[in-house]
């Protein structure tokens, strides 16, 4: 994936369609090396803290659950904003592998964002069921762009090249 052709095409149609919101998060106080490393990664812990919370009363929590489950979707959809900010600032300071790598994982939790979007809106439609697998489908989603993140994060330690 890191040398892939099509992971640059998608970086390159990724950095053409958020131009404009790239280069705000990188200049946002989202993006800083004030804490000495990405702040990125520990906002992940909220949202995905929310989303896999919200599956787990899905699966052991019964139809009482059901308002907790909703609110910690919410909850995490609200918190993935300042989150994909934060990534997206590190992102556009990227070049070559980790750059095609981070747009995989954007691409990944894009899509996980949306399923999870999905979520809340057949929960607030009473379809709790349908809220529930697509939660479930999200996390499951976001499990393999959260590793890639992993990778860029601690392996390739993007996460500690904040400045520039």
């Amino acid at each position: 994936m890191g040398q892939s052709p099509l992971s640059e095409r998608l970086a390159d149609a990724q950095a053409l369609v958020y131009g404009p919101l790239l280069s705000w998060a990188r200049q946002s106080p989202l993006h800083t090396d004030v804490l000495g490393h990405s702040a990125h990664p520990a906002l992940t812990d909220v949202t995905l803290g929310c989303w896999l919370g919200a599956s787990i009363l899905d699966a052991a929590g019964g139809s009482g659950s059901r308002r907790g489950a909703t609110t910690l979707v919410g909850v995490g959809l609200l918190a993935s904003v300042p989150t994909a900010l934060a990534g997206a600032g590190d992102w556009a300071g990227m070049v070559g592998t980790e750059r095609r790598i981070g747009a995989v994982h954007a691409l990944g939790t894009d899509a996980a964002t949306l399923l999870l979007l999905g979520s809340l809106v057949a929960r607030a439609r009473g379809r709790h069921g349908s809220g529930a697998r697509l939660a479930a489908a999200g996390n499951a989603v976001m499990a393999g762009a959260g590793l890639l993140g992993g990778h860029l994060a601690l392996s390739r330690g993007t996460a500690d090249r904040t400045s520039g």
